[in-house]
């Protein structure tokens, strides 16, 4: 295999795409131990990889902003920067067409894609090397890890361990301590956290049903819980939290991703809907039980000891539609009752004790 001194890793993707690369990165640094290993990420995702130990730089995509000439001032400064760093290997993971434009500006030596569609002959330039398939590894292997790992397995370039995981900077440990402070919680204490919210309207849950589960684990055991999200959630979040009976706390906007993960680290337990806060919970070793309704948890989770996911017994489940008939509106995760929910969460909470 040819030694590699620069490598860059381009992952575009989504918050949870990138902590499902998280095994990519260490089977890149495994292989080339003494390699300089950084990636490209949409900014703010890149906060959750800052203190990762296998990795030399993290890059957020340049945001562009203003006059059309200062845009466009801001792109060449960028890929000047990227230019100046004399990659000899960019590794990209996606099928995007800016991330197969900006793996070609970068001018490295070796640049490795995925085989391209009808149509998209183009980016053929892009790329020294395409990969067109590369099967899955075994079934030990983490499924929603598999996608990138394809891809460097394909070059000679694999890891034994393709379990997902963050690393949370001591900064953010602080600034965590500090919101659960303002709580009157103790990253030492016993509490849960919630999200509530997801990017699709059609993976959520009835708040008033995540008000009924709070309850309930605030009367059965006293926990409090943390609802957690975006700053975009957080009226939902408060709407939530609205006549709750036990102690409920509203996070929701008021951490960074790297803030968040340290938060979600120190909880007890971590409860939610399918979204990317689940693959954070998993990543930095807090115990999950996640709600999926049309989607199927088999192509990205692992259900074992620690992970339990919850899924409505109906026959069309899971459907992997945007709602009924592509409506937008779950039926199933309408009639997913709270006993439901509440049976795996005292299950995780009985192997806690």
């Amino acid at each position: 295999m040819t030694e590699f001194c620069n490598i860059l890793i381009v992952q575009l993707g989504d918050i949870g795409d990138v902590v499902l690369t998280t095994p990519t990165i260490r089977a890149v640094k495994e292989a080339h131990p003494d390699a300089r290993v950084s990636i490209l990420v949409r900014p703010p995702f890149g906060d959750l990889l800052r203190a990762d130990p296998n990795l030399h730089e993290v890059i957020g995509l340049v945001k562009s902003g203003g006059s059309v000439f200062h845009a466009l001032g801001e792109q060449v400064r960028f890929i000047r920067r990227l230019r100046q760093a004399r990659y000899d290997l960019v590794i990209h993971l996606r099928t995007g067409d800016r991330g197969s434009i900006l793996t070609l500006l970068t001018g490295a030596r070796e640049r490795v894609g995925w085989g391209v569609g009808p149509g998209q002959n183009w980016k053929r330039i892009c790329f020294t090397r395409v990969i067109r398939d590369s099967p899955p590894g075994p079934p030990t292997v983490h499924p929603g890890a598999n996608q990138s790992l394809r891809m460097v397995r394909a070059i000679g370039m694999d890891t034994t361990d393709s379990t997902p995981r963050l690393h949370v900077a001591p900064a953010d440990h602080a600034r965590a301590v500090e919101l659960l402070a303002e709580c009157g919680l103790t990253p030492d204490g016993q509490w849960v956290t919630i999200n509530p919210c997801a990017r699709w309207k059609y993976k959520e849950w009835d708040g008033g049903k995540w008000r009924e589960v709070m309850d309930r684990l605030w009367e059965a055991h006293r926990l409090p819980a943390v609802l957690i999200g975006s700053r975009e959630e957080a009226a939902a979040c408060d709407g939530i939290i609205a006549g709750c009976k036990g102690r409920a706390f509203n996070l929701a906007g008021k951490t960074s991703l790297g803030e968040l993960a340290a938060l979600i680290a120190m909880s007890t337990l971590h409860l939610g809907v399918d979204s990317a806060a689940p693959h954070i919970a998993a990543a930095v070793g807090t115990s999950t039980v996640t709600i999926h309704g049309p989607t199927d948890w088999r192509a990205w989770r692992i259900a074992d000891d620690r992970h339990r996911m919850v899924t409505p017994a109906m026959d069309c489940v899971p459907c992997h539609r945007k709602g009924c008939d592509d409506s937008g509106r779950s039926l199933c995760l309408e009639q997913l009752e709270v006993a439901t929910v509440m049976k795996a969460v005292e299950e995780k909470l009985q192997k806690k004790t």
